[in-house]
């Protein structure tokens, strides 16, 4: 594949954009009697079984380490960290404002991607980042209530996920992204167990602090009902990991990133219709200042491509330098 492919990129980050969003929709309605733990287990369980059958049909064994199983191994991690603390976020803020403050991710995208990546940074793309992180302050206004150790999650998940899809970049050259996705579902799946066997074991109970009042809630078999959202949750969960690899692998990562601020159109429906959570007028105002950063670095990269006038290359990117 292209590492230059603009179109397919943002067709394959769309998707995963769908498909995550409602996600994370689900994983905030099973917060209220599920704990956090319980529900990311199920999602990583229910994300295996649509891998094996996706692998069957790709004639791909998952479970054969590639030569940059390391670097893939600590890829999950880091997204398992970050995923645990914003299924934790939304677990207490309205499902828009968790997703706003997350959006300083590509601003740690842009910051990292030359250190990282080698991967040139042009001053569109700057000031498009700069733009969407301004959109974010406006929607959370800093000092307001938005501002709460949930809120402080968030924004980890927003650095660990940068520093999650730095890696995609560099790991999706030398391996099949369903083979990635699917270590990061085992990944999740095995993580949330040891964390549950954790607070099980050790009666642990957060309920005072309501930012990880969600981790320490007891166990609860699921529903017939809820089993089969938590297995859509898991299906979503599939689409949107393999998704998410494709489109970091189709282009570079400072690229990519800032188009994620489309998530806030899906973010304040679903808090609308399945949590009532109707967003203020700073929040809105805020949604529409990020997603017109997105689409203006989307003009000026259209721009630069045609005044290059080479197609499926562009000169402000660096070659990215494979793992060996």
């Amino acid at each position: 594949m292209s590492l230059n492919n603009k179109p397919r990129a943002i067709g394959y980050l769309l998707a995963a954009i769908a498909f995550a969003t409602s996600q994370d929709a689900i994983v905030k309605a099973m917060s209220g009697g599920y704990p956090t733990w319980e529900a990311v287990a199920f999602r990583g369980a229910a994300a295996i079984p649509p891998f094996l059958i996706w692998g069957a049909v790709a004639r791909l064994n998952l479970f054969v380490l590639p030569a940059a199983w390391k670097l893939i191994l600590l890829r999950s991690v880091i997204l398992f960290s970050a995923y645990m603390a914003f299924a934790l976020s939304i677990a207490t803020l309205p499902l828009a404002n968790a997703v706003a403050i997350y959006f300083t991710m590509p601003f740690f995208v842009g910051g990292l991607a030359g250190w990282a990546l080698g991967e040139y940074v042009p001053r569109y793309r700057w000031l498009a980042i700069a733009l969407g992180f301004g959109g974010v302050l406006i929607s959370v206004r800093p000092g307001s209530e938005s501002f709460t150790p949930a809120a402080l999650l968030s924004l980890y998940s927003a650095l660990g996920y940068a520093l999650g899809q730095l890696l995609s970049r560099k790991v999706a050259q030398t391996a099949d992204p369903l083979v990635i996705a699917n270590m990061q579902s085992v990944l999740y799946f095995a993580g949330s167990l040891v964390i549950g066997l954790v607070v099980t074991g050790l009666k642990l109970d957060a309920s005072a602090m309501p930012s990880f009042a969600a981790l320490t809630k007891p166990f609860l078999w699921p529903s017939t009902k809820d089993l089969a959202v938590m297995g859509l949750m898991g299906l979503f969960s599939c689409l949107s990991s393999v998704f998410f690899v494709r489109a970091y692998q189709a282009a570079p990562a400072n690229f990519v990133a800032p188009l994620e601020y489309s998530a806030m159109v899906f973010a304040v429906t679903y808090g609308i219709v399945w949590f009532g959570d109707y967003p203020d007028f700073y929040t809105l105002l805020g949604a529409g200042v990020v997603i017109a950063a997105g689409l203006f670095m989307v003009a000026m990269e259209r721009h630069a491509f045609r005044s290059s006038g080479r197609a499926g290359e562009e000169i402000s990117d660096s070659p990215i330098a494979l793992p060996d």
